[in-house]
């Protein structure tokens, strides 16, 4: 039987840019529709839903080979940090 792991990046966000939860929605969509359609991973708001300027997201994959997996997440890590209207101010990745 293969083993499933599961890779689960969380990133805290600082928008900037963002005056109004409109704002910060337009950016945390456009930032989600692009990684789970490149990736194929689930994506998901976690944390400071009602803060203009800061947010908390999860991404999480499933597979079955480690070094897949980490340099799958690592690659949407870097991704995300090329986004000009986020700043990634801190961030953690959990193999399960």
């Amino acid at each position: 039987m293969n083993s499933v792991i599961v890779a689960v990046l969380i990133l805290d966000i600082h928008l900037p840019g963002s005056l109004s939860l409109k704002d910060k929605r337009m950016v945390l969509r456009s930032l989600k529709d692009r990684v789970s359609k490149k990736f194929n991973v689930s994506v998901a708001e976690l944390n400071y839903l009602d803060k203009w300027q800061r947010s908390q997201i999860g991404i999480a994959q499933i597979g079955n080979e480690y070094g897949f997996l980490e340099q799958s997440i690592d690659t949407i890590f870097r991704m995300i940090d090329n986004i000009q209207e986020l700043e990634i101010i801190d961030h953690s990745v959990e193999y399960v």
